[in-house]
């Protein structure tokens, strides 16, 4: 099935246009030479600033990498000048506004006192890092959704230090059941469901998704749907009840040993001998997690994340080595989770209020949700803490020998000019691979360790719709689309908090969350990881716009979806460098065989400097980057005594 771009309604006026205008301006004075005519005011004093309402290419924003590139490229010194002296002096300088550098400042204050005077230079133009916030109006009606981090979730529980921020923000983990409305799509028999596309499978069409291989009644209404091979539709079903040995006279250890240094797809493929169709359709199923398909995830972590084929081994429980941290079950962190509607940006918002109470109105997290944030209260010079947006750091140095200097130089483009500030103490909150971009003074050991972590690059969509009566026609709540460029989508979960009051009404306006993860089936994880940064750079909103109208058009349209009708705005947040590079017993032989950390060398204070961030513990959640940031105000702490 094709379609036109005027059938997709690439014509219509959704707000997109104005921002992409508004965005190429951004550019312009990011890069502009220091002589270009530039305003006396931050872009977050002027009237009207208001990221989370801007749609369009978000994320990592046009506007937001441009510095980091060129610094990267070699090309930006040559060219930049000295900085110009801002004359100011702070307790504490942190590069980085997301939640990790957020809960840094918190902690900072906590240690030395709440009038310790502290920056934090963010290049987005906004603060969260990746728990981003999108805003949309349609039909009159108020909608949030969430541009990256989804909710209050880990693999672990949540450490006394984590909880203790969860808990003094006002957030009760327990209550999230009274927010969510678990009957809205039940109650209307929506249910999951697979798209099959005519490129990959010869044909459109949904399909159920069954959430028990072995439930007789779902798999017979899948199979009668689903345009497999009858080879692969007796292969799913045998897998899902396999209870052969396909690993005979070995131990349980010896079988996760070997497991943990097999993929998925050749367990399935050479010994499970699955029909390929099969790799194919269960593809997309963790790449939520891993951000790669499963010719990239071991075996073992399968048979921890219950995917079928592994009945038969007849396994002990327990992780064996080098299982990823995320494929162990733990029932304590599986009960703690809480998703607001912006996702953890109202985590970051919450965080800010903290710290600068002026910025953000309100007294808990109920109120947070509906909160405006102040943002030209943000970087205001009488207040202890000060957020400074749009703020790219090129440089960080001690002013004197590392070991014994009392200040530290940090350098920053804003608008298109130079200026540096000084510090007592810095607390490096940014990704570890730009870290050896901004400072020389690090050891080699320390720069490789840096340097070898990787980022998960995604995609989270956000799309407003008039109204969500085809996904009632067809039964659909939300929909995995194995081979398709965004391969799962759906409908957001129903929450209400505070004056917050999510749509129930199919004739309603809701908002559709669409995932893409760009991989390069066939390489390792880490090149893969490379491969979809260099793609979602090089991907225009265009191109984004017209795979989100084309998809929801092929898997829609038989309930009467219109793309051209349906879709009021379009919300993509890129992610290039995305959420950590967890460690993988494929890729990664010291995760596998118990080797030495790269993140743990990688982390290690130096002089006045602190590094925090998930990267720190290679663990792509909200608890790590608050663990990180605790451990490195500690760092700092014992630095500073010792100086």
């Amino acid at each position: 099935m094709s379609f036109t771009d005027k059938e997709l309604g690439m014509h219509c006026p959704i707000t997109r246009r104005d921002f992409m205008n508004g965005a190429a301006m951004a550019v312009a004075a990011a890069l502009a030479p220091k002589s270009f005519p530039q305003g006396t005011t931050e872009p977050q004093d002027r009237p009207g600033y208001d990221p989370p309402a801007l749609q369009g290419l978000r994320g990592s924003h046009v506007g937001a990498f441009e510095v980091a590139h060129r610094l990267r490229d070699g090309a930006f010194w040559g060219t930049a000048g000295e900085p110009e002296n801002t004359g100011e002096s702070y307790d504490l300088v942190v590069v980085g506004g997301g939640i990790s550098g957020l809960a840094s400042a918190s902690f900072f204050h906590q240690a030395a006192g709440r009038a310790a005077r502290v920056l934090i230079l963010e290049n987005h133009d906004d603060f969260g890092g990746h728990a981003k916030r999108n805003e949309f109006e349609a039909e009159k009606t108020f909608m949030l959704g969430f541009g990256g981090t989804f909710s209050i979730e880990s693999p672990a529980p949540y450490s006394p230090v984590a909880k203790g921020v969860i808990q003094a923000l006002g957030i009760d983990v327990p209550s999230y059941a009274k927010h969510l409305d678990e009957k809205a799509f039940a109650s209307l028999g929506l249910k999951r469901r697979y798209f099959f596309n005519k490129e990959t499978f010869g044909v459109d069409c949904l399909a159920l998704k069954p959430s028990d291989w072995k439930d007789e009644k779902a798999w017979q209404e899948f199979a009668s749907q689903a345009p497999l091979s009858d080879k692969a539709k007796t292969d799913l079903k045998r897998l899902g009840a396999l209870k052969e040995d396909l690993m005979p006279g070995l131990t349980s250890d010896e079988k996760k040993a070997k497991l943990a240094r097999i993929s998925y797809a050749d367990y399935l493929v050479k010994l499970a001998k699955a029909d390929p169709q099969v790799v194919t359709l269960l593809d997309p199923e963790q790449k939520s997690l891993y951000g790669v398909g499963l010719d990239a995830i071991s075996a073992q972590d399968a048979w921890g994340l219950n995917m079928p084929g592994f009945d038969g081994l007849q396994l002990k429980p327990g992780p064996g080595p080098g299982m990823g941290r995320d494929a162990i079950p733990n029932e304590e962190a599986e009960k703690y989770f809480f998703h607001f509607p912006d996702g953890n940006a109202s985590i970051a918002r919450l965080l800010v209020r903290s710290l600068i109470p002026e910025a953000v109105p309100g007294h808990s997290a109920d109120d947070i949700v509906t909160s405006q944030v102040r943002y030209e209260r943000l970087d205001q010079s009488a207040q202890p803490t000060r957020i400074r947006l749009n703020s790219t750091v090129v440089r960080v140095k001690h002013l004197g020998d590392t070991s014994t200097a009392n200040e530290v130089e940090i350098a920053y483009v804003q608008q298109g000019r130079l200026y540096k500030v000084r510090a007592a103490h810095c607390i490096l909150a940014c990704w570890h691979q730009v870290i050896p971009l901004l400072s020389t003074e690090l050891p080699a050991e320390q720069t490789a360790s840096l340097r070898s972590a990787e980022k998960v690059p995604l995609v989270y969509t956000n799309v407003a719709l008039r109204n969500w009566q085809s996904f009632v026609k067809l039964q659909t709540r939300s929909i995995t689309a194995p081979g398709s460029y965004f391969t799962d989508f759906g409908l957001d979960r129903r929450v209400s908090i505070g004056n917050y009051h999510c749509t129930k009404l199919p004739e309603e306006p809701i908002v559709l969350t669409m995932e893409r993860y760009p991989c390069s089936p066939g390489h390792p994880a880490r090149q893969q990881h490379v491969a979809g940064r260099y793609d979602l750079y090089g991907t225009s909103f265009a191109t984004f716009e017209r795979n989100i109208r084309e998809l929801l058009a092929r898997s829609l349209s038989s309930g009467g979806f219109d793309p051209a009708r349906d879709i009021t705005a379009i919300t993509v947040n890129r992610w290039p460098h995305g959420y950590a590079y967890q460690y993988n017993s494929l890729w990664d032989p010291f995760w596998l065989e118990g080797g030495p950390l790269p993140c743990v060398e990688a982390r290690k204070p130096f002089g006045r400097i602190a590094i925090a961030n998930a990267d720190a513990d290679a663990y792509a959640y909200t608890d790590c980057a608050i663990n990180q940031a605790y451990r490195a105000v500690n760092d700092l702490k014992i630095r500073a005594q010792s100086a």
